[in-house]
């Protein structure tokens, strides 16, 4: 697979949890000098992803679909990454709360 490592990381999730809304935010600028960061970045992501194929699962094994899908990108390239993992009801909630 080539491109960016946040475009693989979307077809990834795309491909494993078919997503109704995806958002990839890279976050490495915020931790250029720390562990695991490299200079040419693409090391620190934040992950939102809404799909019914969380619904019923908690949110450990949420984070665990995640992980799964994205195996070789964490073994590899990637070094943290903050999952935000939501049901499209429980997505809705939070955008009627932000209101």
């Amino acid at each position: 697979m080539t491109g960016s490592v946040a475009a693989q990381i979307a077809e990834k999730i795309r491909e494993h949890i078919a997503p109704e809304h995806l958002e990839i935010i890279d976050d490495s600028h915020r931790h250029v000098g720390h562990a695991g960061a490299r200079p040419e970045g693409e090391t620190h992501f934040t992950l939102l992803a809404v799909s019914d194929k969380f619904l019923g699962l908690s949110r450990i094994d949420r984070h665990r679909l995640v992980h799964d899908a994205l195996r070789e990108e964490l073994a590899a390239r990637v070094h943290a990454l903050a999952i935000r993992a939501y049901t499209p009801e429980e997505y809705a909630r939070l955008a009627r709360a932000a209101l």
